[in-house]
């Protein structure tokens, strides 16, 4: 599975704010963001000149590291969102927002996006009642997704659901019974993703 494996916390200092990479510890004062809110490395204090296109390159960034996913992932799913009908911005969102292990994180089933990708691959839930360990995954209306019966990592996600506050509103969670249940696709306005998706779309336009 190809994945980004370069520090979580370089990755939030980079764009300048919280991507919630690392789940709990970024509601700590231990986040680095907390701690160091200048970018990553021996020239993150200097300031850049704020191009156009830095400025669509920084978002486009954010979006994908958000979202933990590869430059050529990211881009099959902007040509896959530009080939639909509609606004190809809120498109792009939508179909990374279906996304299995974004789901299961959405459910509050695990910490993290990263967390959720690896509960994935190792088996540990299920849609509609068959065992699915693909993270990109697409869930539809109506799809139901659940713990497995016989994971063994019951209690983790258990553990992780302590930590929800809420569950987006195209989503039923039951944390008790470790399900939950997909109602709709999710309008743009129920997408809570620090990204404005219009520069990404200039960029790739270009």
């Amino acid at each position: 599975m190809a994945r980004d494996t370069s520090p979580a916390c370089k990755q939030c200092r980079r764009e300048g704010l919280k991507l919630y990479l690392k789940g709990e510890r970024c509601l700590t004062d231990r986040c680095a963001i907390d701690r160091r809110s200048y970018g990553p490395g021996e020239h993150g204090r200097r300031r850049m000149k704020q191009t156009e296109y830095l400025v669509q390159l920084r978002e486009k960034q954010k979006a994908r590291r958000y979202y933990g996913l590869l430059e050529k992932q990211f881009r099959n799913y902007y040509e896959k969102a530009n080939r639909q009908t509609g606004i190809t911005g809120e498109n792009l969102l939508r179909l990374l927002e279906t996304r299995l292990d974004n789901v299961v994180y959405r459910l509050g089933f695990a910490v993290s996006r990263r967390q959720s990708r690896q509960l994935i691959r190792h088996g540990h839930f299920t849609v509609n009642g068959r065992r699915v360990n693909i993270p990109s995954y697409r869930v539809r209306p109506d799809d139901v997704v659940a713990a497995s019966p016989s994971s063994t990592a019951r209690a983790i996600i258990s553990e992780a659901t302590d930590l929800t506050a809420t569950v987006s509103p195209w989503l039923q969670a039951d944390h008790d019974n470790l399900t939950g249940t997909i109602l709709k696709y999710p309008e743009r306005e129920e997408i809570d993703v620090p990204v404005q998706e219009q520069l990404i779309v200039e960029l790739y336009s270009k």
